[in-house]
């Protein structure tokens, strides 16, 4: 099975920094269940192609099975696994580009955080689904798709079409992101594993799916597809997404005798927005506003003005794709702006609204960074109220199959005692009280799974 990248992002042999993986060379990966090459068909300043090539060994792949697994004869040994791109091309990817896909290139840093231009070739693809499900899975990220399917027989053509198709990809992103979407959706459009799927399965979706996982309208297909359909580890997926992300996942089939539950994101989400209808507040901004989901609640509660800020460009591309900005009505379009912008640098943008909100936000921030979040929203920007939430480190163990932080972004969560001492402090040092309140289930032992510090400037009370 074969995947080729290439970029034209002048000079294009950067690639091969990326990457991690010298153009001049070539180089050889054993595999538990094959061998894998990367190579480099052209490498020009103009254009530059890395190939991984993985030589699937049958023999192997079988034994590696479990010994429960049906036999099912000459299928273990003759089928399309070392031809089609599946699972076993994303983990081998996955091995082989593992400095790539965390992002990392100590040689050109600025290069790893940069969007470059990317065409990346799949010619055999099992797609269950269609073309239609692959422009689905991926032109939200930002790709332009073309997934071509392969006909049965090309001598037969009243056999018609297989389910595999030719997949490119094209587009401007981070080299580090493609990679992680390949991670994810290479098995969610075979639907399948070649491998167990065991409890730590969670824990690779949710970091792969950093930053673009919870904001996908078709994040339930892809979570139940990736965990191979087992419905604990699925419902720890769709708990865990319910913390990072904000937008509302569809909640999951439960069993006749279990209530619905709404998820958390949107527990959270409905709480601000019940509190700034409470404080009256015409004029907010959204401090990482993510995909825009407090920004569209509020507007569907007639706040006149609502700007979404977020470090992120790629995100705020997602968020106005998903408020549909391009198709608003003028006095709708007036009311609402997005621009990129960081809580810890000084940007007089931020200042003049009636209320700041950081939802989700400064459990991302290492600590060392903290006074200068303080500085620019609570001593420069102003706001007459500021609301944070954050999750409560005293609930984490009411998760199923939650090891350590609820994200791996998150570089810190705190009890509701550190968040109490941490709010009072800003209170007092910037000239705000604080008031807190629970979100979601408040659990008599360990307190809500979410905690809301609401912040009023002293003058206006």
């Amino acid at each position: 099975m074969l995947l080729t990248i290439s970029t034209t992002r002048e000079p294009a042999t950067d690639l091969g920094y990326l990457l991690h993986k010298h153009p001049d060379r070539v180089q050889r990966f054993p595999r538990a269940f094959g061998v894998a090459h990367v190579f480099y068909p052209e490498a020009t300043d103009q254009r530059c192609t890395a190939a991984l090539l993985l030589d699937v060994d049958p023999v192997r792949l079988a034994r590696t099975r479990g010994k429960t697994t049906p036999d099912f004869s000459l299928g273990q040994y003759v089928n399309d696994r070392p031809y089609a791109a599946s699972s076993l091309l994303s983990t081998a990817m996955a091995e082989v580009f593992r400095t790539a896909r965390a992002g990392r290139c100590d040689a050109r840093p600025e290069l790893a955080q940069a969007a470059i231009p990317l065409e990346i070739v799949l010619p055999a693809l099992p797609c269950r689904g269609g073309p239609a499900l692959a422009r689905r899975l991926f032109e939200p990220m930002g790709w332009e798709v073309t997934a071509d399917p392969i006909p049965l027989d090309p001598a037969f053509p009243e056999w018609g079409d297989s389910r595999y198709v030719t997949l490119t990809l094209k587009g401007e992103l981070r080299l580090a992101d493609a990679l992680n979407h390949l991670y994810v959706l290479l098995p969610v459009l075979d639907d399948a594993k070649h491998y167990w799927i065991a409890e730590d399965e969670v824990d690779k979706l949710i970091r792969a799916g950093e930053g673009w996982l919870a904001a996908h309208p078709d994040l339930t297909l892809i979570t139940r597809r990736f965990l191979n359909r087992r419905t604990a580890l699925t419902r720890a997926a769709f708990a865990r997404l319910a913390e990072v992300g904000d937008d509302e996942e569809e909640t999951l089939e439960p069993p006749a005798e279990e209530e619905v539950r709404i998820p958390l994101n949107t527990l959270r989400r409905d709480a601000v927005v019940a509190t700034l209808a409470e404080l009256q507040a015409r004029s907010v901004i959204d401090l990482g506003c993510g995909s825009g989901q407090l920004i569209s609640a509020l507007l569907d509660q007639g706040v006149p003005k609502i700007t979404g800020v977020d470090v992120s460009a790629h995100t705020l591309m997602i968020a106005a794709r998903r408020l549909k900005l391009d198709r608003m009505g003028s006095r709708t379009r007036e009311r609402v702006d997005l621009f990129q912008g960081s809580v810890t640098y000084t940007d007089a943008r931020f200042a003049g609204y009636d209320a700041a909100v950081l939802m989700e936000v400064v459990e991302h921030l290492d600590p060392p960074r903290l006074p200068a979040m303080e500085r620019v929203v609570f001593g420069t920007a102003k706001p007459t109220y500021v609301l944070v939430t954050t999750p409560n480190a005293e609930y984490n163990p009411r998760y199923e199959n939650l090891t350590g932080l609820r994200h791996p972004d998150h570089r810190f969560e705190w009890t509701r005692a550190e968040f109490r001492d941490w709010a009072g402090s800003v209170a007092g040092r910037y000239g705000y009280q604080v008031e807190h309140r629970p979100v979601g289930d408040d659990d008599p032992e360990v307190g809500s799974p979410t905690q809301m510090a609401v912040f009023t400037k002293e003058a206006q009370v």
